[in-house]
């Protein structure tokens, strides 16, 4: 173990004055109330461009900011917006949607806190995030009840937003309909002459969210036509890939339906180095349509799947924290196409 060594510590500075808003307005040639007209970009409120620009570069001079607790107390609520982190590893397609989510946000003068609940799920989260009186929350994944959105709200929170399988009462919904993604690869595998179909199941905690679904999505598309279907648990280890690949032949599948891309990539590697021929033998499928699928070889099959867009979705945040007496909204997000490689 590497040790950090203990540093002594330096005499501190003298601490400077924190600077205020009189002080932009003396710098900048203006008065307070134009100050925060700028600042908080006020829109009621026309303010040359010139102007503007000498207040931000006093500001700026000057290292001041906005107090975002006297912002809040002025607006009656704050412009936090809460996401809890995932307790599931979401992957990169998921990763990069939640960060076009906060640059949407943020273009909307949002500040997006992302909080780490480890130990804490469902409704009890919701009391711990209710502390830090959020203007929204944006909750993905399953877990949270009507208790817990009635938390929120009496706390403050105008909009509570839920991403996952199924709605909750007083809430904003995007429903993700997980079935559809296992549901279009099960119909691709099958018209691909496949009758012997395994589908994996992540052995990881707390991703049955979505795979049960994807596996009930691929025997509804196999249901009638004769072709079998086998469930795979599988941990996401080169060891447990390999251990899989050994029994293959045993098993008597010609084609698998991996949950993603890369539990994919990690199963078709095993299947190789075990000699099985892909696709010849065994076709593969993912799903995400991640680019690194596309740089192997065989290149990888993949559902595509389509999520809302950060900038819809930050606009359905705003929309509900200006309104929030409206009903709560309900949309249907996730779409699915099949994009047909060489591995299947």
């Amino acid at each position: 173990m590497v040790q950090i060594p203990n540093q002594p510590v330096p005499p501190s500075p003298a601490q400077r004055p924190v600077p205020t808003s009189a002080d932009v307005a003396r710098l900048a040639g203006v008065s307070r109330a134009t100050v925060s007209y700028v600042l908080n970009n006020t829109s009621a409120v026309r303010i040359s461009e010139p102007t503007r620009r000498r207040v931000h570069e006093a500001a700026k001079d000057l290292g001041y900011v906005p107090h975002a607790a006297a912002r809040s107390l002025r607006a009656g609520h704050s412009r936090m917006v809460l996401m809890p982190a995932p307790t599931v590893p979401v992957g990169p397609l998921y990763g990069q949607f939640f960060n076009e989510l906060q640059w949407a946000l943020g273009r909307l003068d949002y500040t997006v806190v992302q909080y780490g609940s480890v130990g804490l799920h469902g409704d009890e989260a919701a009391r711990a995030w209710a502390e830090l009186r959020p203007v929204a929350v944006l909750v993905p994944g399953s877990g949270l009840g009507p208790e817990g959105v009635a938390v929120l709200k009496r706390s403050g929170a105008r909009a509570v937003v839920t991403l996952g399988p199924e709605r909750v009462e007083g809430a904003h919904a995007l429903l993700m309909d997980h079935e559809r993604v296992g549901h279009s690869a099960g119909a691709h595998l099958a018209a691909r002459g496949r009758h012997r179909v395994g589908v994996v199941v992540p052995e990881e905690p707390g991703l049955e969210i979505f795979s049960r679904p994807r596996l009930e999505g691929v025997r509804r598309a196999l249901r009638g036509s004769g072709a079998t279907t086998t469930e795979l648990p599988l941990a996401y280890e080169e060891e447990a890939a390999a251990r899989l690949a050994a029994r293959w032949r045993a098993l008597g599948l010609d084609g698998v339906f991996a949950y993603n891309d890369e539990y994919a990539m990690l199963l078709m590697r095993a299947l190789q180095d075990a000699g099985i021929a892909v696709p010849d033998e065994t076709a593969v499928i993912g799903a995400d349509d991640l680019m690194l699928g596309r740089l192997l070889r065989p290149r990888l099959s993949t559902v595509h799947i389509e999520l809302p867009s950060g900038r819809d979705l930050a606009e359905l945040v705003d929309r509900a924290v200006r309104e929030p007496g409206a009903p709560p909204e309900t949309h249907e997000v996730l779409g699915a196409r099949v994009v047909h490689r060489d591995s299947s």
